[in-house]
């Protein structure tokens, strides 16, 4: 069966931009945008159950460790949980002095009034009003003509401007998208973009952001960074507006769109780490970022650590990072082909003695990131990581973690190879077992343990044989985990901690699975524990992490003996 011929259906949504003198195409990207995450808002709206506020407040953590100073937070005339979550920020001071916080309002009178309740007593806040201008919107949506569009975003600037001057003592910024941007036509933009900066009287000292944005991708990134050209060269006010875009990936052209915009006069970049949001996502701000740094050009944001940002992010929005995302996957530094291998071998030889990065196949170093060297030379077995992880699925009910999984597959895959024979879902779990669950002969084994609870603080009494002595330690946290760590006071951090169950009913084991990591170091490792119990589970989990980590001389035996 053929597709339709598409011009009976389709037709072009944009115009061509008359813009024969173009610069954009000559220019480089030489520093680092504004940049304004979208994770709480854009990211929220297009996950499947939207976070509480307990993971809204893990999520505006990391981007603020990241190094976001634009955070986007909500919808908080639209959402209880975003209200609620907008003046927890505020009454418990959990924002830093430097960063703002930004909320989105319908252009409309009494969501407006709604917005700034919510914000009463903020530091430093950005009012972000928006309405579509497109001819199909104007239409079929909101029933205006131009200047029907041109009153509502004139009537909610006056609106936002009135509200922001009885709380004097925020730093007010002001913000207006023209929804559906790009197919919307260039006068008319401008002509309604130039009415909200004179209301808003937009100067230096006082600078509004203007978000053009593309609200659903309808053209190739060179038109889009024509349409942005356009505007820089055009708008009023120009000295006093700060050019904001905040591409959609509808095509997937949401990284180029961005980058081609930036060269085009963009000042700010909208969007979410990993390129979450509605449909086919916005932009994705990692790799856009991380692309200027493989070009010597400061980012202003933080990847160091990407396993971190990668557990948090997967943890509170329930999506899983592609294995072949830019820079995040677990499978972008992995090499599977005998050629890529021999060169990525090859190229290691010679870059010892370089400082530039100069690699075959591996454009950033994967250290810079928090990654090791371990996964990038590595030969896949028949059956590769998909299958181990289906077996032991289907036979043990258990799902690993993906990078767990990938750890696995090179022991069932150097197994495969000494043997030279097919390997069965009970073998796979016999070396699963032998390698990561905890056992009695590791360098710390627990003996036994105590948990109390004292309003909501957890501690932790447990005594625990460490090299040939018997230790007594006991530690306090929010939870078990934190309160075993602390008890065993070693320099790691966690990475990842999930939990399971084997079997059912009465003879069902609880699974405990931690990755734990070094601190001043790339290198992790996981632990599992299976027991009766899930705290012990978990204890033993940590401990067989542990025990590996001091097999694999990441952490030091003569240290472990120093803990008290």
């Amino acid at each position: 069966m053929m597709l339709k011929d598409p011009s009976t259906k389709y037709r072009r949504m944009y115009q061509r931009v008359d813009l024969p003198d173009r610069q954009w195409v000559n220019n480089d990207i030489t520093h680092a945008p504004i940049w304004m995450s979208t994770d709480l808002r854009d990211g929220n709206q297009a996950i499947f159950e939207p976070m509480n506020i307990e993971q809204k407040l893990k999520m505006f953590q990391m981007l603020v460790k990241i190094g976001f100073k634009h955070i986007e937070i909500g919808f908080p005339s639209a959402s209880q949980i975003d209200f609620d979550f907008t003046r927890k920020l505020i009454e418990e001071n959990l924002i830093p002095d430097d960063v703002y916080i930004e909320v989105l309002i319908q252009a409309r009178d009494h969501l407006i009034e709604r917005t700034f309740d919510a914000l009463v007593g903020a530091k430093r806040a950005i009012v972000h009003i928006y309405n579509a201008n497109s001819p199909t919107f104007r239409q079929k949506v909101l029933n205006v003509d131009v200047q029907g569009a041109k009153a509502l975003a004139v009537n909610a600037a006056k609106t936002v401007k009135k509200y922001a001057a009885q709380y004097p003592q925020t730093d007010w910024i002001f913000q207006y998208s023209p929804e559906t941007f790009t197919a919307t036509e260039l006068a008319v933009s401008k002509e309604i973009c130039d009415a909200v900066t004179e209301v808003w009287d937009a100067r230096p000292e006082q600078k509004v952001i203007l978000n053009l944005p593309a609200t659903v991708e309808v053209s190739t990134p060179n038109v889009y960074a024509d349409q942005i050209e356009w505007m820089h060269r055009n708008l009023q006010r120009r000295d006093g507006v700060i050019i904001s875009v905040h591409p959609h990936n509808d095509r997937g052209c949401g990284i180029a769109a961005a980058e081609l915009a930036l060269l085009a006069g963009a000042d700010r970049v909208e969007g979410c780490v990993f390129g979450n949001g509605e449909r086919t996502g916005n932009v994705d701000v990692a790799a856009v970022a991380l692309n200027m740094y493989t070009q010597g050009v400061a980012p202003q944001l933080d990847f160091s650590n990407v396993n971190e940002i990668i557990a948090t992010i997967e943890e509170c929005t329930g999506l899983p990072i592609h294995p072949r995302h830019p820079y995040a996957g677990d499978l972008v530094f992995t090499a599977f082909s005998g050629s890529h291998q021999d060169a990525i071998k090859k190229g290691f030889e010679f870059q010892k003695d370089q400082d530039i990065w100069d690699m075959p196949y591996l454009p950033i170093d994967p250290k810079d990131l928090g990654r090791s060297y371990d996964a990038v030379i590595r030969v896949n077995s028949q059956s590769g990581k998909g299958g181990i992880a289906y077996l032991l699925e289907s036979n043990y009910g258990i799902v690993l973690p993906r990078r767990l999984q990938i750890e696995l597959s090179q022991i069932v895959q150097h197994y495969t190879d000494e043997h030279a024979t097919e390997i069965d879902a009970k073998q796979i779990w016999q070396l699963f077992t032998q390698n990561y669950v905890y056992d009695e002969q590791g360098y710390y084994q627990v003996k036994n343990y105590r948990l109390s609870d004292d309003n909501g603080q957890q501690t932790v009494q447990f005594e625990v044989q460490v090299g040939d002595d018997i230790r007594h330690l006991t530690g306090a946290g929010n939870g078990p985990i934190s309160a075993i760590l602390a008890a065993i006071d070693l320099p790691i951090d966690v990475l990842n901690y999930e939990e399971k169950s084997i079997g059912h009913g009465a003879n069902a084991q609880a699974l405990a699975m931690i990755e734990l990591q070094v601190q001043g170091q790339s290198v992790s490792g996981f632990g599992v524990g299976i027991h009766d119990n899930i705290v012990t589970a978990s204890i033993e989990a940590i401990l067989a992490c542990i025990n590996r980590l001091i097999i694999k001389g990441v952490l030091e035996v003569e240290h472990v003996a120093d803990i008290a």
